[in-house]
């Protein structure tokens, strides 16, 4: 079968392409990241099927690494709630705050998004078993997605990752490997596993289809905006790929004509004791230089060297936005207050997006009348023992 689209590396000069099938991983070249182009945007005619379909991330297939005739492999990820937070707002401050509440999804996260793309794309490509690298909630993801496919899962993990999120790595019947250290030592084991034994590695951007997964975020949330954008997303970043992801949807969607050529500022927040993306960010870098010792209580922020550096700054300045770090003492306050003012069970990630907002409203980089989104990325209870 040929597919309607092709890859495309995100760092050769000139472009260097390839075709989609198979089992891709990241360029054979240079080694950074595919991403995913295809062959024609989605007419308005796709745009008018959107409500006949069922409320998940696959209502906007036209959209995602699908042939005609392929089934996703699925647990009804995506069709999260985007939730006013006017009680938070006048705390601190906006007058327009809204929260993509993730942490419904299936396993608790916004994970669920990236591994069922990545999953649908290696079981249709071929793949019999599974690795990946997790500061959590992928591994949880990868676990399920993988069950759901029939397909076996080895998850590689720190022993300082939450016990919750560990436990239900098992009980979605994950083959769990803890390693003392971060996740940077969970991707070398990942990656020596998957070539000894032929496994596909869907670490952060070592396979292009997360992304695509990820790029959900930014095409649901503009069709609960009725087809507008906000004017800034406040992001908790780790390895990027939601960033990344909604940054591609948001150009996709303008290319095709479904929304205004006014994107958003895209503004990343990472915790003071694992902040690359804010260094590289604040010193004019276009890669990131590995952070030591990460630490942080929020485990999905703790990835010193992300692959996607180049391409999550890339999309920061691009889009006119920032970087901004926040301490843990900070984002757990205002996770708890996610949770007591407005009932959304914020993952110490989500508490991170909104201390980072409230200082960048401080900084003025975001002004008091902007519509402004924070991502909630996960399920507060995955944090608790």
């Amino acid at each position: 079968m040929t597919l309607p689209w092709t890859l495309e590396c995100s760092a050769c000069v000139p472009i260097r392409t390839r075709a989609a099938d198979g089992l891709p991983g990241v360029c054979e070249v240079c080694g950074a990241p595919y991403l995913v182009r295809y062959a024609a945007s989605p007419d308005t005619a796709a745009r008018q099927r959107l409500g006949e379909r069922p409320w998940t991330m696959w209502r906007y297939r036209e959209w995602l690494p699908l042939a005609q005739g392929e089934d996703p492999v699925t647990l009804g990820e995506g069709g999260t709630p985007l939730l006013g937070a006017a009680r938070l707002g006048a705390r601190y401050g906006f007058d327009s705050l809204w929260i993509k509440e993730e942490g419904i999804n299936p396993t608790g996260s916004f994970k669920a998004r990236g591994l069922a793309a990545a999953v649908t794309r290696a079981v249709l490509g071929g793949a019999r078993q599974f690795v990946v690298p997790t500061a959590g909630n992928a591994g949880v993801a990868l676990a399920a997605y993988a069950t759901r496919a029939g397909v076996p899962a080895r998850v590689y993990a720190p022993r300082t990752t939450p016990p919750t999120i560990l436990s239900q790595i098992r009980a979605f019947g994950g083959d769990l490997v803890l390693l003392d250290g971060h996740i940077g030592d969970c991707g070398k084991a990942a990656r020596a596993f998957a070539a000894e034994t032929g496994a596909v590695d869907v670490s952060t951007l070592r396979e292009p289809y997360r992304i695509e997964g990820k790029k959900t975020l930014g095409l649901e949330l503009a069709e609960q905006l009725e087809w507008t954008l906000p004017d800034a997303i406040v992001y908790p970043t780790g390895g990027g790929t939601g960033l990344i992801g909604m940054w591609k949807a948001f150009q996709e969607l303008r290319a095709a004509g479904w929304v205004g050529n006014a994107l958003p500022r895209m503004y990343t927040v990472q915790a003071t004791g694992c902040a690359p993306v804010v260094s590289a960010f604040e010193s004019g870098a276009d890669r990131c230089t590995p952070w030591p010792n990460p630490e942080t209580v929020a485990a999905g922020l703790r990835v010193p060297s992300p692959l996607g550096d180049r391409l999550m700054l890339r999309a920061l300045r691009e889009s006119g936005g920032g970087a901004v770090a926040v301490t843990d003492a900070a984002l757990t306050t205002t996770a708890h207050e996610m949770q007591t003012v407005e009932g959304v069970d914020a993952a110490p990630e989500g508490g991170a997006a909104l201390a980072g907002a409230v200082e960048l409203l401080r900084r003025g980089l975001i002004r008091r009348g902007e519509r402004v989104v924070v991502f909630n990325t996960g399920a507060g209870w995955l944090y608790r023992a």
